[in-house]
């Protein structure tokens, strides 16, 4: 079983990838291994030396290969002026030397990790002082490492990202930011550790890095495609591709260098159209127009093409050919997934049918490691028509614990399900058997036998998965019915909070209102931020919590809140009202934050 359902087998093997993984290396760290102040460890790219050997049972060769390539680390030269730091986190950092310093494209997920990779770049290319930042999308391996760029920079050093980053860059990490930490510890593989049978990667690089995640704002926003900026000497024309791998997302080419980044639009993988850990709907339509639209504006002037994530390709036809493979490849299934729409077919049934052509399926590039064809085309098909897939069984089903309790008396009781997915185990039907396990442990979740049983079934599919996402899934919910959740680490939320706007803020705050708790409650404050000139009026009623602008107080408010926008920030995170001045009823506060619900960092998953 792979996530990819590759259609003709592995493509033929002929080193180029190991070839151009390894080109232009400089040195690396020794040992490679990045802690923070305390001594914790952030990144240990050591860990994955097992993976110079060859492919055991518990490994997809596939994936095993794939891992091997991303794993490869330190500092490379890509051409003349222009070096990166692969393999100490999931993302690159790229660094472009300008005429008085270095000029950093992503700043990788940490500052412990980028100020390691940043150093490491020093001690072979000078003390250059860091005269610019590009952030080429809102994704926070690409972002959340720029304190440790930053730190020792001069005041004003510009950063460049494209227009909605910092929009996008608060929303996704904060509004549903817990639910997707908590998913991405699955997606990601962050509580397994690194084994032949266990964490092999992620298919896009190794890890995350476990650091301290930073925020800066941009000072300059690209607007549109064909815009040039000049950093530090360094000439860049930006192509923007919004909606493509993120809402907001930039490629960008240095005609000095004659070389082309492509952010994370096209990498070694086939990448996601939805995420397992949750994010928008890419648009696979778009994200194919724009790859067409690179090729048409610089393969013709370009010898080198890198990204945010891999290693680069040499070569105006290698690089050609690496694009249009990518390009049809996202045309492919968007294309092919609404032909099958259009024809009824459901996101399963469509999941099921659709495969690759040879052409493209023999393309390394095009593989399943990252993405999977089997849950892109259900972004596809979410895309266009939601989640319901007509059929009207499907609108009212029991919730997991109650349909499960069903199916499990149905089978004779627990030990007649177990008996049964024992049988499918046997006949090597592991994904009915994990079918009839799920309903097993949910109907008896302190059932020892059944929670062993699925774990072992999750398992043995990781181990056979080509798709490192869904390795890291099964293998960790695999772990967590053994051994119980984990909770995510968040260390980046009072920083991205402190990034929000006013609106931005109350509004995570309406998301974690109780309604149900809050029917009964009206209340009405305002608040009086004296560094935006403007007084926010908020209700609380019917569990909804509203707010809007105005430049007057509300005469029915009974707290009316000074401060600045800072100081919100400490009051929404710590409750902190030192200089906070007031007039009313304090007690108007905290009924509203006794409203408020705290997200659980660790809510079951694989248990009900």
């Amino acid at each position: 079983m792979t996530a990819a359902k590759p259609g003709g087998g592995l493509p033929p093997e002929d080193g180029q990838d190991l070839r151009d993984a390894g080109r232009g290396f400089v040195a690396t760290l020794e040992p490679a291994l990045v802690t923070d102040a305390a001594g914790r460890v952030v990144y240990d790219a050591d860990a994955y030396a097992f993976l110079d050997g060859p492919a055991p049972d518990t490994a997809n060769p596939s994936l095993w290969r794939q891992s091997r390539l991303a794993s490869m680390h330190g500092l490379f030269r890509v051409t003349e002026g222009i070096y990166q730091v692969r393999g100490l986190d999931l993302a690159n950092m790229t660094l472009v030397e300008g005429d008085t310093g270095v000029v950093v494209i992503d700043t990788l997920t940490s500052a412990e990790t980028a100020a390691a990779a940043l150093a490491l770049y020093r001690s072979h290319r000078g003390d250059r002082p860091v005269t610019g930042v590009v952030l080429t999308h809102p994704h926070a391996d690409h972002f959340g490492g720029v304190d440790g760029v930053l730190a020792d920079a001069e005041p004003g050093v510009p950063v460049l990202a494209p227009e909605g980053f910092l929009e996008h860059a608060v929303s996704e990490n904060v509004y549903a930011g817990p639910a997707m930490a908590r998913r991405s510890g699955f997606m990601y593989g962050t509580a397994l550790e690194a084994s032949p049978a266990g964490h092999l990667g992620c298919g896009l690089g190794q890890r995350l890095a476990d650091g301290t995640i930073g925020l800066a704002e941009p000072t300059d926003s690209i607007t549109r495609t064909g815009q040039v900026r000049v950093v530090d000497g360094v000439h860049i024309e930006f192509q923007l591709t919004p909606g493509t791998e993120a809402p907001a997302e930039m490629n960008m080419y240095f005609p000095r260098h004659r070389a082309l980044c492509l952010a994370e639009n096209a990498v070694h993988t086939m990448h996601n159209i939805i995420t397992l850990r949750g994010a928008q709907v890419r648009d696979a339509h778009q994200w194919a127009r724009y790859l067409t639209e690179a090729v048409q504006l610089f393969c013709h002037r370009t010898d080198v093409a890198f990204a945010a994530h891999h290693w680069p390709t040499w070569g105006a036809d290698r690089i050609e050919g690496f694009l249009t493979g990518q390009r049809d490849l996202y045309a492919y299934l968007h294309d092919q997934t609404v032909r099958l729409i259009n024809r009824g077919l459901t996101p399963r049934e469509i999941a099921e049918e659709l495969t690759l052509p040879p052409a493209l399926d023999r393309q390394w590039a095009n593989r399943g490691y990252y993405g999977s064809l089997s849950h892109n085309v259900k972004g596809v098909y979410q895309r266009y028509l939601g989640w319901f897939d007509g059929n009207p069984a499907h609108l009212w089903e029991h919730p997991p614990v109650e349909e499960s309790r069903r199916w499990v008396d149905l089978l004779g009781g627990i030990r007649g399900t177990l008996a049964r997915a024992d049988d499918l185990v046997g006949e090597g039907d592991l994904r009915f058997a994990a079918t009839l396990l799920n309903h097993a442990v949910f109907a008896e979740p302190d059932h020892e036998g059944a929670r062993r049983r699925l774990a072992d079934v999750y398992t043995s599919l990781g181990h056979a998965c080509e798709n490192a996402t869904w390795r890291n899934y099964y293998l960790t919910g695999a772990q967590e019915l053994v051994h119980g959740p984990r909770p995510a680490r968040r260390p980046g939320g009072g920083r991205l909070l402190a990034a929000l706007g006013v609106d931005q803020l109350l509004d995570s705050l309406a998301v974690r209102v109780d309604g149900p708790a809050a029917w009964d409650l009206d209340l009405r404050l305002d608040l009086h931020l004296v560094d935006q000139d403007a007084v926010w009026h908020l209700r609380l009623a019917n569990g909804v919590l509203v707010h809007h602008r105005d430049r007057t107080p509300d005469p029915g408010a009974r707290l009316a809140l000074t401060m600045t926008r800072q100081q919100l920030v400490g009051v929404i995170t710590r409750r902190d009202l030192r200089g906070v001045g007031h007039e009313g009823d304090l007690g108007v506060l905290r009924s509203l934050f006794g409203a408020l619900e705290a997200p659980d960092p660790a809510f079951a998953v694989v248990r009900p």
